[in-house]
């Protein structure tokens, strides 16, 4: 039996939108755990920040990236490729949402959301593929890790006035299994994780109004928002020898909102 089921020390691992949110959250968590974390923002002065900040915890890098169009993305994976030799971990975080009233919901709101949230995963998966391998190659019981951040709104019907958000999050779950069964004979696991509502910009309108964050709460069976502990121990979990026989899963992380109904 392996005593170090869930230790990622000196793994190499790729965070996009890690700057801020969520990707910060799991960031964090990941550099407290011994990783070394390269972490991306479309806006160079905040993953500088965030990154100076993380380093007080260990190791954390930053790569200015806005992740659109694709020739970005595909930038972003030749910068990592001049750094790095190999990938152990790649969480896909980055996202966009775009919210209006169906009739006024514009056709404008659908390229750059699916552009950012699948498209951009996608794209980073491939371009990344020597080093993921490189990874997988490595220890067959210990294959490289894709990550890709879905939605509790690409699984369940949410009233969200958010239409090419919550597709978007339905495809890149799809995508996750697709792939995984793509990359199961490299030694490459893709997983899904599925969070529900965590204390971030795109819950900001929710939490802000005590009425309205009481109404919503009385929804989520386990009655609170999801905090970083929550998002971090799925992440190193998937990430660790403790996940290495999961693939092609969505890993559901929202206080029972999908599961108990």
């Amino acid at each position: 039996m392996n005593n170090n089921l869930f230790d990622i020390t000196g793994k190499v691992a790729l965070i996009t939108g890690g700057a801020n949110g969520m990707g910060r959250m799991i960031a964090e968590g990941l550099v407290r755990a011994g990783a070394r974390v390269y972490i991306t923002s479309r806006k160079p002065a905040d993953c500088e920040t965030a990154a100076e900040e993380l380093r007080q915890f260990g190791e954390c890098f930053a790569i200015p990236a806005d992740l659109s169009p694709a020739e970005a993305v595909v930038a972003l994976a030749d910068t990592l490729k001049e750094k790095e030799q190999r990938l152990d971990i790649l969480i896909n975080n980055a996202g966009r949402t775009w919210g209006a009233p169906l009739e006024s919901f514009p056709d404008k709101a659908w390229a750059p959301i699916m552009e950012v949230n699948v498209q951009g995963p996608f794209t980073l998966i491939r371009e990344l593929l020597p080093l993921l391998r490189k990874s997988g190659e490595a220890d067959r019981d210990n294959p490289a890790r894709v990550i890709n951040i879905g939605s509790l709104a690409g699984k369940m019907v949410e009233p969200l006035p958010a239409y090419s958000y919550m597709a978007s999050k339905a495809a890149i779950h799809h995508l996750s299994r697709v792939l995984a069964a793509e990359l199961a004979g490299d030694n490459i696991t893709v997983n899904a994780i599925v969070p529900g509502y965590f204390p971030t910009k795109m819950t900001a309108h929710i939490r802000q109004e005590e009425d309205v964050s009481q109404e919503f709460l009385s929804r989520v069976p386990l009655g609170r928002y999801g905090t970083a502990e929550d998002i971090v121990g799925l992440c190193i979990f998937l990430s660790s020898r403790a996940g290495a026989y999961m693939t092609g899963g969505e890993h559901i992380v929202d206080g029972g909102m999908f599961g108990c109904h």
